[in-house]
């Protein structure tokens, strides 16, 4: 069974009808497949991010990329060896500049980081299926998946290893050999590879001596220079910042789902900012961003809260990080929080500083943020930009948090951009992976192992499909199988009604 005893429990909608694209505006040119989440472990949905889907509330899609007018890809930065561009230390001084002196910077200069469009497929056509299977309490789930055929159902554990930049998991990868083509890229340089994890192992020592905190101050010369290294991104971050500032910006990470006594108590004021952010940055008419379409695709998570020996101190799941400036809130990133990765959901900020250039200095703070959670937890070394969108020139700006890798759509293995943006500028839809033999590695091969959930019992699809003879569902069962491949279709229900 899953982590904390539960499973993963979802409804399967097919992706035949287009949708109007956030970002070209076509009309029905947005293609994706969804499901409906009424519950998700942290890793099933670690696992599904990995294979190019994602989340908007509880409704997790993956577009169709050979078919949608904007194929998204999944991007992914390495925080560990993330240094900070010109633009970026550009963003931090100005703000920097702005607690210590008050001066606001006259126009804006951001890279784009104006958050998802929200008003397409994930908003205007989804609303909760009639019928809540949450509400069954697990201890009712009967389980009828331990029949020696269906023994490794009940695994929770990854079949595959991840490709992990943290060198504290190669230990456990070692005994496994890769196909040519699963995981890492095996084009890849090895010499690249050992110098990311002397760099790693450099930055660690570095930060474990500094015991920095994100908000700490900067670190002492004598550090940098023993090191020969350029500034740290946290360095830029608290840079020419003095004891007494003009104003004072507090960083606060709350639990969204369940929600916490800090949430709930910050709700409105959140609310109103967002609310504002929508109307002047997205063009929304006032009652558009209203309360419950607030809640509904930036509160409610179907993750459930999870804390492990190995995590992070904050746990896993569902979190708002609030950026408080003198005692009201200015900003607010929505984040989940999972095994291997910061995966980032949305932004928004209040419209009266949109000249500092938040959007980019909270994806720098989120850097920064995954990097101290690295600290405590080993293998989460990832920050997730959500979707890199080549043919939308606005959402390029993701390409610029570097190092960072984009998803193959056809194999889901991960390939630096730079090697990705060449075949993108010759067609929008690329297979990435330039291993021509690879394929994806946890494809679908036995549909009679993927769970379902009926009637309350938890049982193989092939037991399913015995009892429910002359059923012709088959088809939507396997598409959805393949989509999230042998691994999750082995631990996440199927809401059969």
């Amino acid at each position: 069974m899953a982590a904390g005893g539960s499973y993963s429990i979802v409804e399967y909608f097919g992706g035949d009808d287009g949708y109007r694209c956030g970002y070209c505006k076509h009309e029905n040119g947005n293609f994706s497949h969804g499901m409906w989440s009424h519950t998700m472990t942290v890793q099933d949905y670690q696992d599904l991010i990995d294979r190019g889907w994602r989340r908007s509330g509880k409704y997790v899609y993956k577009p169709i990329m050979n078919k949608t007018c904007c194929p998204q890809y999944t991007i992914r930065c390495h925080a560990l060896n993330f240094h900070p561009s010109k633009t970026h230390k550009k963003t931090l001084k100005r703000v920097n500049k702005f607690l210590s002196k008050g001066e606001m910077p006259v126009e804006r200069c951001d890279e784009g980081h104006e958050g998802e469009p929200m008003d397409s497929v994930h908003e205007e056509s989804v609303r909760p299926p009639p019928e809540d299977p949450q509400k069954i309490d697990h201890s009712e789930v009967q389980d009828i998946t331990t029949s020696p055929d269906s023994d490794s159902t009940n695994s929770t554990a990854p079949t595959t290893p991840k490709e992990d930049a943290a060198p504290a998991s190669a230990e456990k990868t070692s005994s496994v050999t890769p196909k040519p083509g699963n995981g890492a890229d095996p084009n890849r340089p090895l010499c690249r590879k050992a110098k990311d994890i002397r760099k790693e192992r450099r930055l660690q020592k570095e930060q474990q001596k500094q015991q920095e905190t994100v908000s700490s101050s900067p670190n002492p010369a004598p550090s940098k220079s023993s090191s020969n290294q350029s500034k740290s991104l946290e360095e830029f971050i608290t840079e020419s910042l003095p004891n007494d500032p003009l104003h004072r910006l507090e960083v606060r990470l709350v639990r969204s789902s369940p929600p916490s006594p800090q949430f709930k108590a910050s709700f409105d004021a959140s609310y109103q900012v967002y609310k504002l952010y929508q109307m002047a940055i997205h063009k929304d008419p006032p009652d558009k961003p209203t309360e419950s379409q607030f809640k509904r695709f930036l509160c409610d998570s179907p993750l459930e809260a999870e804390t492990a020996p190995d995590g992070p101190d904050v746990g896993y799941g569902s979190f708002h990080q609030q950026y408080w400036l003198d005692g009201r809130i200015v900003a607010v990133g929505v984040l989940d929080i999972l095994p291997s990765c910061v995966s980032s959901v949305y932004l928004y900020y209040h419209p009266d500083f949109s000249s500092l250039s938040l959007g980019t200095y909270s994806a720098l703070r989120e850097i920064a943020f995954t990097r101290q959670l690295q600290q405590q937890s080993p293998k989460l070394a990832y920050y997730y930009l959500g979707f890199y969108v080549h043919s939308c020139p606005k959402m390029r700006y993701k390409g610029q948090y570097r190092p960072s890798d984009l998803l193959c759509p056809e194999t889901y293995a991960w390939v630096p951009i730079e090697r990705c943006i060449p075949r993108l500028e010759i067609s929008v839809y690329s297979r990435l992976n330039e291993n021509a033999q690879a394929g994806d590695a946890l494809a679908l091969k036995d549909l009679g192992r993927a769970l379902v959930l009926h009637r309350r019992t938890v049982m193989p699809y092939a037991a399913y499909a015995r009892k429910r003879k002359g059923l012709n569902d088959e088809k939507e069962v396997e598409q959805y199988a393949s989509l999230v491949g042998q691994t999750c279709a082995e631990r996440i229900l199927l809401y059969r009604a």
